[in-house]
């Protein structure tokens, strides 16, 4: 099994080390947070340091692999850091056993699909992406790097996320949509028309509410 060490220690954090159990491919060994204690324990694993402590390049990291545990609150945040420390370390991609991907599917470094998700016919899923639980990505549709979707999004054939989307729970997105960097989606949204401008967008069918916070 990989050694896996985890960017995030909080409820996220705790979930994907659940999940890369699972996947029996990897064991949870280290977290890296800067609100922890170095030296304290989250659900058993123990707490490294922070940031600075994973990026002190005169220390071996004690792990094989990395995989960033950054909420959709944080998409630019957590981007930058996956392109920042892709230079040095090997992400892990994580995908849940019960999740049905097509053997057509590419699926990104750093990615992660949770259980019950289903990755149709030549679906991609982008680097650093998180598909949380029962996600339904139809075929030939692409979610972009840094992408963050809630539980029980469906997204239909043709469609096009662009990087760092987020996808709030329940959203649907109809085929031959594009949905551009930076654009949200509040809870049960339904996206039949290209959302181009970035901020949040609610509602059935979903409507721009207001601007991306910068």
């Amino acid at each position: 099994m990989k050694r896996l060490g985890i960017l995030g220690a909080g409820d996220l954090g705790v979930q994907l080390a659940h999940l890369a159990l699972k996947t029996g491919h990897y064991e949870p060994v280290a977290f890296f947070d800067d609100s922890c204690t170095a030296g304290s324990l989250i659900a058993g694993i123990p707490v490294h340091g922070g940031l600075a402590t994973l990026e002190d390049a005169s220390t071996l990291p004690p792990f094989d692999e990395l995989v960033i545990a950054i909420g959709y609150r944080h998409l630019e945040f957590r981007q930058n850091l996956f392109e920042r420390l892709r230079a040095r370390f090997r992400f892990a991609t994580l995908v849940d056993p019960t999740a049905l991907v097509d053997r057509t599917c590419i699926i990104g470094e750093g990615a992660v699909v949770y259980a019950g998700c289903v990755l149709d016919m030549n679906a991609e899923i982008g680097c650093n992406a998180l598909l949380n639980v029962g996600c339904v990505i139809a075929h030939d549709s692409t979610v972009g790097a840094g992408c963050f979707l809630s539980p029980a999004v469906k997204i239909a054939g043709f469609v096009q996320l662009e990087t760092s989307v987020s996808l709030g729970i329940g959203t649907t997105v109809i085929d031959n949509v594009r949905i551009a960097s930076g654009v949200r989606t509040g809870a049960g949204a339904v996206v039949i028309n290209d959302l181009q401008e970035p901020g949040l967008y609610v509602g059935v069918p979903a409507r721009f509410k207001k601007a991306a916070i910068q």
